[in-house]
């Protein structure tokens, strides 16, 4: 199965779960995954959010990108990946001068 996200509607969020700014998001929903093509617009974040019965793996397309888990800071750049495990917190936010370009999996874990 191929995902074509420029197929995918596009949706726009300002504030997206209490963050700064616009978060453009195309995403593909099954049962068991949520995958994404995320857009962060210059200065914007995605808010701090537990992830309470799933995890997050977020790999960086293009632009620069500061994520905060569970209190520790790491900057990103292209090629770069990192993983939200469930139980965790993060927030995102876009510190470079161009769009902040990524692809988010976030599985859902059984309990």
């Amino acid at each position: 199965m191929h995902i074509d996200f420029e197929e995918l509607p596009r949706t726009s969020n300002e504030h997206f779960k209490g963050g700064d700014g616009v978060t453009n998001i195309r995403a593909f929903n099954d049962e068991i995954n949520r995958i994404m093509k995320v857009t962060l617009e210059r200065g914007s974040s995605i808010g701090l959010h537990k992830h309470e019965n799933n995890s997050e793996i977020v790999f960086i397309i293009s632009g620069k990108g500061k994520m905060i888990t569970n209190g520790q800071a790491e900057e990103l750049r292209a090629g770069m990946c990192s993983y939200c495990p469930m139980g965790s917190e993060h927030t995102l936010i876009n510190i470079g001068e161009d769009e902040l370009i990524l692809f988010a999996v976030i599985p859902q874990h059984k309990q």
